[in-house]
């Protein structure tokens, strides 16, 4: 998944918290097998490789998470939009490229959830123009988050933390105390500007500065607004506390997108979640349940 995976938990078993442990590594890597579009074998590859030309049979677990993506595009008016890679296939990041304005025109008539075609009935995907090509980046760290989660807690595990990136979930506490996750200083890697205690639930924090380069003062990073196909630039970071980490994933990407108002508005509409978004001047604003206790 290109990223560090962490995985802490209490057993009374040691041998069998390793055993655990690697349980959560190799859901890791089977996920990132299925939705890899790195992978050119991957079942998210083959989608894009042919749905174009009419419907692709995919599995249960592929098509469900996608049909929560499109959910999320509904939910964000568009800022969370997995079509997104129509346009960003043309970036890379570790190479300093981006696409030309012509590959941008061209690509971003492509970039609409409303293309992907779900029949959950014969379980197939279809894409209504040519073009079109979807990532599951933006939500599926969460969900592997979360199905690690689930592998532990159906193992008897009451005390854990599993991490991807910036995408964590706990349950119960460390030792005597909750958990604590922290929010970096987006342009200093090594301050952390705010701890946040947690038991049982998610955090995510999508940032500016995870893949990118810098081209003419212009910093361009993975998160792409998908209705210019570029990067916004309103917000260094995003950072979304939830129940489940494959909502708090898609929700940090969309709020990046959507900037300080938008997100807070949208954050504020949504019940048992909760924000923290550092802008470009550096602030930090709270959504509404966090501003009463700072």
């Amino acid at each position: 998944m290109g990223t560090a995976i962490n995985v802490e938990l209490w057993h009374e078993d040691a041998e069998q918290g390793r055993n655990l442990t690697r349980s959560v590594l190799d859901e890791m890597h089977r996920i990132d097998d299925l939705m890899s579009t790195y992978k050119p074998d991957s079942e998210l590859s083959l989608i894009n490789a042919n749905a174009a030309e009419g419907p692709v049979t995919v599995s249960t677990e592929l098509l469900s998470l996608i049909i929560r993506a499109l959910d999320y595009s509904v939910i964000t008016a568009g800022a969370f939009d997995i079509t997104y890679a129509s346009a960003g296939q043309y970036y890379d990041y570790r190479n300093g490229i981006k696409p030309s304005d012509s590959q941008l025109q061209q690509a971003l008539p492509a970039i609409n959830y409303r293309h992907v075609k779900i029949d959950p009935q014969a379980a197939t995907i279809e894409f209504m123009r040519q073009g079109v090509r979807i990532d599951l980046g933006g939500i599926a760290k969460g969900y592997a988050v979360d199905r690690s989660m689930e592998i532990l807690r159906s193992a008897g595990v009451e005390n854990a933390i599993v991490s991807a990136g910036g995408d964590s979930r706990v349950i119960g506490k460390r030792w005597d105390r909750p958990w604590n996750v922290g929010i970096r200083n987006p342009r200093n890697k090594h301050d952390i500007v705010s701890m946040i205690p947690l038991e049982n639930s998610a955090i995510s924090t999508s940032g500016d500065y995870e893949r990118y380069f810098e081209e003419g003062g212009v910093r361009y990073h993975h998160i792409l607004n998908p209705g210019t196909g570029t990067s916004p630039h309103e917000v260094y970071s995003s950072s979304i506390i939830g129940a489940v980490a494959t909502d708090t994933d898609a929700l940090s990407t969309s709020v990046l997108v959507l900037g300080v108002n938008e997100g807070l508005q949208l954050i504020n509409s949504l019940p048992d979640t909760e924000a923290i978004i550092i802008d470009s001047q550096g602030r930090m604003h709270y959504s509404a349940g966090l501003a009463q206790v700072q």
